[in-house]
């Protein structure tokens, strides 16, 4: 098989930082998460899967940000803000109590964002001049969006949180005097939003770096969509199809399929794909470079909308009566393959409703699709089942969309799908997740990524998302002790005997081989 210089045969692990362990509610991107890299290091994995990195705001999704180009200042460790002098154990004396097991978004919110003005208030009365010359340095450097994204927020702040289409009009509309007296009355805060985005790049660096040293790739995440109430649409607007108030003609979404017997109504504004060809697509090189400075490469989540996206009435309470509408197709990657040269570090994600039309785009640019193993027991002429696996592809046990193996084979597959799997698999299966964590890695296809979830064989409980729910996502953590148990070992056993690591050396074979040990398989 030839090798590909972007896709070696690897494995790795999704996981959001979030999900992580950390003494402020949420995971960051201190301690624990560079001792994760060292976790997939030590247990032979060379890729680590993220969800998109960008602020959040209401619902708390990944995928819905205040920004397509910036940072999530809750990601940002204060144990190294601590390290580095902006705070002090004072400044944390006040911690309140979070759960452990859990994100409890709000209080966790309130937290953070009150440390984060505690640390620019000691960073203005104490740094040097070497920290504020790489505080300039980079806030210079990034001002393409840097600019908008910090005084969007200091303007939503002073908005009382409104979205930006209930603004004072002339701010809403951008009109050039509003502008400038804002940037002069909200001076202080559009700073402090600044110094927010420039702690959470100097650390997320310093965690890209850890993960070099160590092998490990890192995967980021472009959802295809924005959020309305963000930077990127109020300060580009003629980008998107709004109506002359600024609020969306018509929103992003899809037509009824697995997880929705209705579809999924995402709400998002769509692209005017005119006005970004007219402009050579630069908001969308500058948007796909962004993130290959962060990651080494990059899921287009909803591959599918390059080619044809649902647009739904903006006024329909459901997505049932959208219809397909062209998207920008090859000019986009045309642009892209100008863009970067090369190959390009993308992956597509590529399910769903999917077309001969989409399947030929994502081949023309040579772009590897995804293979979910949860999907693939309604017969043996299954694409996603191991045996229909082409070389340049994706496989995943499942995504942050779907259950855990364990919550998907108990509440979620039928007789017949167990049957089959049992069937494939060639023996009874005890531990549905390994089974299928087995099946994946044996694939031809150069790429295996399964959920920490998976790993750990936990149910239901650590879902992450459920479509069209509108609570209790994106919230689950590990425990304190996740990555302490025998499950990085048989993970390692398995991905040196799968050849997914071949600089790895044999690590030492664990119990005889048994259904609980070999992931069901005789």
């Amino acid at each position: 098989m030839t090798v590909r210089p972007l896709f070696p045969r690897a494995s790795g692990i999704l996981l959001h930082p979030t999900c992580l362990q950390g003494p402020d509610g949420i995971g960051d991107l201190g301690p624990a998460a560079h001792r994760f890299v060292d976790w997939l290091a030590d247990h032979g994995q060379s890729i680590w899967q993220v969800l998109p990195l960008g602020p959040t705001s209401y619902g708390d999704s990944p995928y819905q940000t205040l920004s397509a180009f910036g940072g999530n200042p809750l990601l940002v460790s204060f144990e190294r803000l601590r390290d580095d002098g902006w705070l002090t154990d004072a400044d944390l004396a006040d911690r309140p109590e979070l759960p452990a097991d859990h994100v409890d978004f709000g209080p966790v919110i309130t937290w953070k964002t009150t440390v984060l003005d505690r640390a620019w208030t000691a960073f203005c009365a104490r740094a040097g001049r070497e920290p504020w010359r790489l505080f300039e340095a980079w806030t210079a450097a990034h001002a393409g969006w840097l600019a908008p994204l910090a005084l969007f927020l200091a303007l939503k702040e002073e908005h009382d949180g409104l979205p930006w289409p209930q603004w004072k009009p002339a701010l809403a509309r951008r009109e050039p005097a509003a502008l400038d007296a804002a940037r002069l009355r909200l001076a202080k805060r559009i700073d402090a939003y600044r110094f927010r985005q420039w702690l959470f790049a100097t650390q997320w660096d310093a965690l890209r770096e850890h993960a070099r040293a160590r092998g490990v790739r890192m995967v980021g995440d472009i959802p295809i969509f924005v959020a309305h109430d963000s930077s990127d649409v109020w300060a580009r607007s003629e980008l998107f199809q709004l109506d002359a108030e600024g609020m969306p003609l018509a929103v992003a979404g899809v037509p009824p399929d697995y997880f929705s017997a209705t579809g999924q109504l995402w709400g998002n504004p769509l692209y005017d794909w005119d006005a970004a060809k007219a402009e050579g697509f630069q908001w969308w090189r500058d948007r796909v470079r962004a993130c290959l400075a962060q990651v080494d490469l990059v899921r287009l989540d909803h591959f599918r909308g390059f080619e044809a996206s649902w647009r739904v009435p903006a006024d329909a309470p459901t997505a049932e009566s959208g219809r397909w509408m062209p998207g920008p197709g090859a000019e986009l990657f045309s642009a892209l393959l100008r863009e970067l040269g090369g190959e390009l570090p993308l992956i597509a994600e590529d399910l769903g409703v999917i077309t001969p039309a989409v399947d030929a785009l994502r081949e023309a640019f040579d772009l590897p699709g995804m293979k979910v193993l949860q999907f693939a027991w309604s017969g043996p002429d299954n694409a996603f089942l191991p045996h229909e696996h082409v070389p340049h592809a994706i496989v995943y046990t499942g995504t942050h969309d779907n259950d855990p193996v364990l919550g998907w084979w108990r509440h979620l597959a039928g007789d017949d799908e167990k049957a089959l799997v049992a069937e494939y698999a060639g023996a009874p299966v005890d531990e549905p997740h390994w089974t299928l964590i087995r099946l994946g890695l044996r694939s031809c296809a150069h790429t295996f990524i399964t959920t920490m979830p998976d790993v750990l064989g936990l149910g239901r409980e650590a879902r992450l998302n459920l479509p069209g729910a509108d609570q209790g996502n994106w919230s689950w953590r590990l425990r304190s002790d996740a990555l302490d148990g025998p499950e990085g070992r048989r993970l390692e056993r398995l991905t040196w005997l799968y050849r997914r690591r071949p600089d790895q050396p044999a690590p030492a074979r664990q119990d005889p081989a048994s259904p609980a040990t070999d992931g069901g398989f005789a």
